[in-house]
């Protein structure tokens, strides 16, 4: 039952129109609009983030894809209007093991993916009228697993908001930086992007996730960063994606790309 695997009690997304439903939704839109993200600690009930991590052992050491890949914060070969040599371009690497939608198995992760109380109380604080689930057989949930040296580097995301579910944290390493709202829509501030890759941006910020913790940002405007995981222990999050629309999926360039396969 949901309530076994999430902290209803602390975060009611289950009892919509409640007091206690609408003080959470107050909390996670005010931290929205002050930080770009908002954070669910505690959110998975700890025995159930070890069940979940758990129950992706087996298939992450033998089935995962591993991501290796250098790539620009825009994870484009090239920028309209920017030349090669731009700073905003700088190469970076990113090393994960990647399980993909289609290849998990029905579980602790995937059963809050589907969840629908979820679906709409992330609707309800991004201010949308409804959320869907990506229609993507690869990209809708991945369950991630970075190992010791390795790292998710500097990125936008393609969705408005990107939301994650640790499950397991490492021992030491793996901090989550961010700098929030980077860019918009109408200004994609190169050279604000370059100043944030060279390390001179004084409005950079750090977060150590625990493990249950769900995590919701701007990604879409927001770069962001995991650095590398220190020590044996594995870092393994789910992401799920949500759209304002249904029937969104990858292109076959996007899905090789993060997959090594287009299906």
């Amino acid at each position: 039952m949901l309530e076994d695997i999430l902290d209803l009690e602390q975060f009611p997304i289950d009892r919509p129109g409640t007091p206690q439903y609408r003080q959470l939704l107050e909390q996670s839109r005010a931290s929205l609009a002050a930080n770009g993200m908002f954070n669910l600690e505690g959110f998975l009930r700890r025995d159930a983030a070890k069940k979940a991590a758990g129950e992706l052992a087996a298939l992450m050491q033998t089935s995962s894809f591993l991501h290796k890949r250098q790539h620009n914060i825009y994870f484009r070969k090239q920028i309209d209007g920017l030349p090669a040599g731009h700073p905003a371009l700088k190469l970076c690497e990113t090393v994960n093991h990647t399980l993909c939608a289609d290849q998990i198995p029905p579980s602790t992760a995937m059963a809050i993916y589907r969840c629908a109380p979820l679906l709409q109380f992330l609707a309800d604080a991004m201010g949308k009228p409804r959320l869907y689930l990506m229609d993507d057989p690869l990209a809708c949930a991945n369950d991630i697993a970075y190992r010791k040296g390795e790292s998710l580097n500097w990125h936008f995301d393609r969705s408005e908001f990107t939301t994650t579910l640790l499950l397991q944290a490492p021992r030491s390493g793996a901090e989550f930086e961010y700098r929030s709202d980077l860019r918009s829509d109408e200004d994609p501030n190169y050279d604000g992007v370059a100043k944030l890759l060279e390390g001179r941006d004084p409005q950079l910020r750090s977060l150590k996730i625990s493990a249950g913790t769900l995590n919701v940002f701007r990604g879409k405007n927001t770069a962001h960063r995991v650095t590398p995981v220190v020590g044996k222990r594995e870092r393994v999050i789910a992401v799920f994606s949500f759209y304002e629309r249904p029937g969104v999926q990858f292109s076959e360039e996007e899905r090789v790309g993060f997959y090594g396969r287009a299906g």
